[in-house]
């Protein structure tokens, strides 16, 4: 494991800082664009998306309310060539609680539909899951090298991706919880790879949405095949993401390691069901997230004659 550490990083482009993805500009009242980098080699990555609805959807409420929840929809692959307009429907501003609608549209299409709830905090009592004790992030290696030597092709189409850190826990680490039957998990450390205003909590969860639709995909996938940055061997699933839930429990910084503890605990009708739950250095539970996504057996392509 040393050894991996010490690994000198591969170029990660120039893809500026974190924040830069999740930057839209607003063209009315209610009305915002934004582009977003490929996740696949033709679609736009869904967790840009999503972190960008979140954005344009903040920008209209009261900066005292903070986001608790958010429940989207990924209705068709959006173009990474051409800008995402953000069109957000003020639905409701309660006393205590404020909720928006946001429709990303390209072409004059929906490519995706989110709802977010936003609240002003208030003093309750608290209690939470306990976090597992896997390795910290310091321990485990750097997976962009290993992708870089075995996928180099794949690497190089995923710029968009390097403004991140991210570690996987190995599956026999210590401290990783027995697998139950039927019941794939992986455990990965995630942070924004550049740091992000401290005093501006919506950047901070608009990031974790970005983050979180990096690995739950991939988690509903593992009876078939390792994760995209961990295999060399050409993928065997078609995976997208269907739908996407977070709720947000306590305040936490994105650009500081956070724990995705993720487990699938079903995968039936060429779909798979993830659940994640993200937590500090401290063991704070911080977020919760859900996805389903679409996972689909590649067909072998028929031999030339």
């Amino acid at each position: 494991m040393t050894d991996a550490i010490s690994q000198e990083a591969p170029d990660r482009g120039t893809v500026g800082s974190f924040i830069e993805l999740l930057r839209i500009e607003q063209l009315d009242k209610n009305l915002f664009r934004g582009s977003c980098h490929a996740g696949a080699p033709t679609r736009t990555f869904g967790g840009q998306v999503a972190a960008q609805a979140l954005t344009a959807a903040g920008r209209t409420v009261d900066p005292a309310r903070t986001v608790h929840s958010l429940h989207g929809y990924f209705l068709r692959p959006g173009d990474p060539q051409r800008p995402i307009e953000y069109e957000v429907d003020r639905a409701r501003d309660g006393f205590s609680y404020a909720t928006r609608r946001v429709t990303a549209v390209q072409r004059g299409e929906a490519i995706f539909t989110l709802s977010a709830s936003f609240k002003l905090p208030e003093e309750a009592g608290t209690r939470q899951r306990t976090m597992p004790p896997v390795p910290g992030p310091e321990e485990l290696p750097d997976p962009f090298p290993l992708w870089a030597a075995k996928s180099p092709e794949d690497y190089a189409r995923s710029s968009g991706f390097r403004a991140l850190d991210m570690r996987f826990v190995p599956a026999d680490a210590p401290g990783v919880p027995a697998e139950l039957p039927g019941v794939p998990q992986q455990f990965v450390w995630l942070r924004a790879g550049t740091p992000l205003p401290a005093d501006d909590p919506l950047v901070q969860v608009c990031a974790l949405t970005y983050l979180s639709d990096l690995t739950l995909a991939s988690t509903a996938a593992l009876h078939v095949q390792p994760p995209r940055m961990q295999r060399s061997e050409p993928a065997r699933i078609m995976l997208a993401s269907l739908d996407h839930a977070m709720w947000f429990h306590r305040p936490f910084r994105a650009d500081d390691w956070l724990l995705f503890a993720q487990r699938s605990p079903s995968a039936s009708d060429g779909r798979g069901l993830t659940l994640g739950e993200f937590y500090n250095r401290d063991g704070e539970l911080v977020a919760s997230a859900v996805q389903e996504a679409l996972v689909r057996e590649l067909q072998p392509r028929p031999a030339q004659p």
